[in-house]
Formats: C-alpha cells, sequence, structure tokens
C-alpha cells in the first residue's frame, strides 16, 4: 500500500485534526493543521505552527548523518530531460485519464518498455481507479497493453518479466474514501497487445504486492499483510513476506519454514542483494513500534541466514521504498519530508503508540515532500542524503530501468512540478503526473594528499 496516507482519506484525516483540538495537542497547533488542510480559513498549505522546540523548517536537505561518513565511490546526478509522460504527447487513444496519475512501474520485456500506473479522481480509494499497461521502444510513442477496472480501486502494480513472459500483479481494495479494505493480490499474464489472462486472486487474503524484481535470475515478491492496521495501532502487527516464484503465479518463502522477514508497524519493504549474498532491505514504519519508535527501517540479512534481518531505526520515513545497486553500492529512492531534520518520529516517546501516531501523523501530512535519492551504508544501516528529483505536493513512487553501466531511467510522479510548493495532503486531493528522469552515477574525484 504505498504512500499509505493516501489511503487514509481527507474526510478521515480532517477527523482526527478536528479530536486534536484537546488537551493532547497545543490549541494552536490542532487549528493550523485544520485550517491549511481542511479548508477551515488559512492561507499556505503546510503551514502549521512549529513545535515550540522545533528548529525553523528549511527546504535544505538533511545533513549527512555522522556515521554514514564513508564517501561514495560514484557521485549521482541528474540530467536536464526531465519529462511529463502522462498526461503527455504519444499515449494511445484507448487510455483515458482521470486527474490523479501515480502508482507506477516500468520493465524491460521483449525489446520493449512497459510502463503500469493508476490513473483516478484523486489519490484516495475510488471506484472509478483504473490501471492502465502501454509500451514503447523509444519513450514517444507508446502502444495500448491493456486496462483493469473491478469497481473498485486499485493499486502497487508491479510488472515482471520472466523466462519470456510478463506478469502484471496488483492490490484489490475497497471503494469507500473513508476506510482502509484490502482484498488480496490479483496476478494476470500478458498474451498480446490488449489481451491478458483473467485476473486471478493469489497467495493470501488481504496480501498487498509492494515490489517484484528479478536478481541473478531468481524472481522475488516482497508483500505485506495487515495493511489495515496501520491507523489503528491496535496491537496486532503488519507482517513483510519475502518470497520467490519460478513461474510467476506460485510462491513460496525464500527461506523454507521463514516467511515473515518483518512483524511490527512496517508496511512497504524493499531489497537488494550484495555480491557476498547479504541482503540489505528499507521498511516503511509508519505504525511505529517499542523498541523502533516510528520512520522506517534499515535492515542487513547475512548470506549465511538472509531471512534472520538486523535493523536499524531511522526517525525519517522513506515512503515507496525502491532499493537498488550501482557498482555494488545500495541507493534508495524514497519520500523526503521538508523540514529542518525530516524527521517523521517527533520524539514523543512519553505518550502512547497510538496519540504518537495521531501526532507525527498530522504534522506529516501537512508539510512539503520531495521524491529524493539516498545512499545506503550496508554496514552502519544509515541513509544518506544524494539529490531531490523534480517533485511536490503528493509525490514519490519511483522506478529504474538501467541504461548502460552508469545510468538510469528513473519514472516517478508528482504534483506539478511547476506549480506551488503545496503540502502533502492537499497534493493528494489535486493532479498528479507521471515523469521521466536520467539519473547518470560520475565517478567521484579522488581527493589528492597534501605535498609534504
Amino acid at each position: 500500500m504505498s504512500n499509505a496516507i493516501r489511503l487514509a482519506p481527507v474526510d478521515r484525516i480532517c477527523e482526527i485534526m478536528r479530536a486534536m483540538s484537546s488537551p493532547i495537542v497545543p490549541i494552536a497547533l490542532a487549528v493550523s493543521l485544520f485550517a491549511s488542510a481542511c479548508g477551515a480559513g488559512g492561507d499556505a498549505v503546510g503551514a502549521a505552527q512549529p513545535r515550540p522546540d522545533a528548529a525553523p523548517e528549511s527546504d535544505a536537505a538533511p545533513e549527512p548523518t555522522p556515521d554514514a561518513a564513508v564517501p561514495a565511490t560514484y557521485t549521482p546526478v541528474l540530467d536536464d530531460d526531465a519529462r511529463a509522460i502522462v498526461p503527455g504527447e504519444g499515449l494511445p487513444a484507448e487510455v483515458v485519464l482521470q486527474a490523479a496519475n501515480n502508482n507506477l512501474d516500468i520493465v524491460e520485456h521483449g525489446g520493449r518498455q512497459y510502463l503500469a500506473f493508476r490513473t483516478a479522481p484523486n489519490h484516495f480509494a475510488s471506484a472509478l481507479a483504473r490501471l492502465y499497461v502501454v509500451s514503447t521502444t523509444d519513450e514517444l510513442t507508446w502502444r495500448y497493453e491493456g486496462e483493469f477496472h473491478e469497481d473498485t480501486d486499485l493499486r502497487e502494480p508491479r510488472l515482471l518479466s520472466l523466462d519470456g513472459k510478463l506478469f502484471l500483479y496488483y492490490a484489490v481494495l475497497g471503494k469507500d474514501r473513508l476506510a482502509f479494505e484490502p482484498q488480496g493480490m490479483r496476478v494476470t499474464e500478458y498474451r498480446g497487445p490488449g489481451d491478458w489472462t483473467p485476473p486471478e486472486w493469489f497467495f493470501g487474503e488481504g496480501f498487498i504486492p509492494w515490489r517484484a524484481k528479478v536478481i541473478d535470475g531468481v524472481a522475488y515478491l516482497m508483500a505485506y499483510v495487515g495493511g489495515e492496521n496501520l491507523y489503528e495501532v491496535n496491537g496486532r502487527p503488519i507482517e513483510v513476506y519475502w518470497l520467490k516464484t519460478t513461474d510467476g503465479r506460485t510462491f513460496e518463502p525464500v527461506v523454507p519454514e521463514q516467511p515473515i522477514v518483518l512483524r511490527g508497524g512496517t508496511s512497504e519493504t524493499d531489497f537488494t542483494i550484495l555480491d557476498d549474498g547479504t541482503v540489505i532491505a528499507v521498511a516503511r514504519n509508519e505504525a511505529g513500534d517499542a523498541e523502533f519508535g516510528f520512520g522506517s527501517k534499515i535492515c542487513r540479512g547475512e548470506a549465511g541466514a538472509p531471512a534472520t534481518w538486523r535493523c536499524a531505526g531511522d526517525v525519517r520515513r522513506f515512503d515507496s521504498p525502491l532499493v537498488f545497486r550501482h557498482r555494488g553500492e545500495v541507493w534508495l529512492f524514497g519520500r523526503r519530508n521538508v523540514t529542518e531534520t525530516g524527521a517523521y518520529d517527533l520524539g514523543l516517546h512519553d505518550k502512547p503508540l497510538q496519540e504518537q501516531s495521531s501526532l507525527y501523523a498530522a504534522d506529516y501530512w501537512n508539510k512539503p515532500k520531495r521524491c529524493a535519492l539516498w545512499r545506503i551504508d550496508p554496514e552502519a544501516l544509515t541513509a544518506t542524503f544524494a539529490l531531490d528529483l523534480p517533485s511536490r505536493g503528493d509525490t514519490c513512487f519511483a522506478s529504474v530501468l538501467p541504461r548502460g553501466e552508469d545510468a538510469f531511467v528513473v519514472y516517478n510522479y508528482s504534483s506539478p512540478v511547476d506549480g506551488p510548493d503545496i503540502g502533502w495532503l492537499r497534493g493528494q486531493t489535486g493532479p498528479t503526473l507521471i515523469y521521466r528522469h536520467t539519473l547518470r552515477f560520475e565517478e567521484t574525484p579522488t581527493l589528492s594528499p597534501p605535498n609534504p
């Protein structure tokens, strides 16, 4: 359930904010949040009053953490070629777009590049949601490949090219914008332009697919169950499953008898595997837990026990994590909170988890966002900011394709990048577009030691 807050509809968010006008929360903060996010007067979106002990907010990127001191061998840079793909010229006439174009995935298959994405009235659950698949050879002219609509909300499209076959996985949810109703995962196989096998349920009830990928010839799927507990903080955990498949339809644990790699407050999780077999993963920890608090977890599974993960907590929330490697180094695309520290966990640990959850969410929903690239230190289990994609408002659901040894094509969605720098909640109620970028890695110059 990417960007899980987009499934917590505006009405419910506003109800939470109204309820926050109590001795638990300073009145000025509750009034400001309600005014800017729910339309009860006020001016600029995201103008919540800072906490009395908070540092001044800034669009500046957070400083690298001291324990991530080893410099990257390659420096990431963006080419000046960003452009909108959806909406955009070259899309087939069969694609009927709505205002919000977001959840997406791209994959190379059979000499073509396939793009799957969701379109809906806004980012919240809707029976009008549709998933489209289109393909191209030049990223200019696109061929219609298929449409999926089930009179309920659909999202998290995931494409997998395996042994000459192309599979699409997606999540089926409810259509009540006031509720989060995960029903499960569907799979369908591509047979030709506009022709797919009938979608089938697979693996388990209530599961949400997060990432499907092939590493060293093995096809993996990360999925989680229990997402309905994200906003309840009811003691029932969310469980992250690490699975593999040989046929694209049936899945089994990567490590037999150990299908669950994380249990607690984490949901969206992605991973990569180092040359020695070590697993490095990043998980969004929105629901929080007593040990790690709230934010994210950066985890490591040793080669001899790859499903037994040792994790470190991070107070930042790397929503919609995409983990990938370049020349042995580990990188992450994930959402960045545009504040002085970028923190989601505000350190209110003397309060019950439910209370912390509401306070942190209300603060976070109202702040501007970016889709950022971070470097992951696989030893220290830390994330260091590298750069922002052109992005703002409601943003961050990246997918990448390699272009040679040192470049990647990056697709991501965002509120209009030439529009106002609005808060996340307001962005979720407005239009979003899918943009294409080129990310390159340049060898980092080595500083010569000073002459004696």
